[in-house]
């Protein structure tokens, strides 16, 4: 897949996804290595009881470190206390810091229900890098949910 069309489906609890998308969150860890290039899109999945596709962003940046150094960089925009973070952190070596920027919130979240009607949906534990194919059946799943999101899906998937 080309730098243009490539996007990631992060899941992410819904009291983050808000922050991100009210910009109050700007950097998202994980215990492993993410290796996404500046620009990539990302796709927000917030978990339950939320269950949907809520919005999207931009990665600006990634920082792959030592849980310690990514806490050390970006503590003051990660949306949680360091004690939540080191207790999502313990045992991992590894960490990843997504510096998002350019939050979309969509208007009418894409439903599980309405992603799994387009073809085989499985949210990821994670995060999971999608296809053109994937990025279509998302597009269609918020064509038949009513959403208005085709624009910010338009640059991303492939004619």
């Amino acid at each position: 897949m080309s730098d243009p069309e490539r996007a990631m489906l992060l899941s992410v609890h819904p009291r983050f996804a808000t922050a991100i998308l009210d910009g109050t969150k700007t950097v998202e860890v994980r215990r492993q290595r993410v290796a996404a290039p500046p620009g990539t899109r990302v796709l927000l999945y917030a978990t339950a009881p939320t269950m949907a596709i809520v919005g999207m962003a931009r990665i600006a940046s990634v920082q792959v470190a030592s849980p310690r150094e990514v806490w050390s960089a970006s503590r003051t925009s990660v949306g949680i206390s360091q004690r939540e973070y080191d207790e999502y952190m313990s045992g991992a070596t590894r960490a990843s810091g997504l510096s998002l920027e350019e939050p979309i919130t969509f208007e009418d979240p894409v439903p599980l229900v309405a992603l799994r009607a387009s073809g085989s949906f499985h949210p990821p534990q994670s995060y999971r890098y999608l296809t053109g194919e994937d990025l279509r059946r998302v597009a269609e799943a918020a064509l038949v949910n009513g959403v208005a999101l085709q624009g910010a899906l338009n640059d991303l998937t492939p004619a």
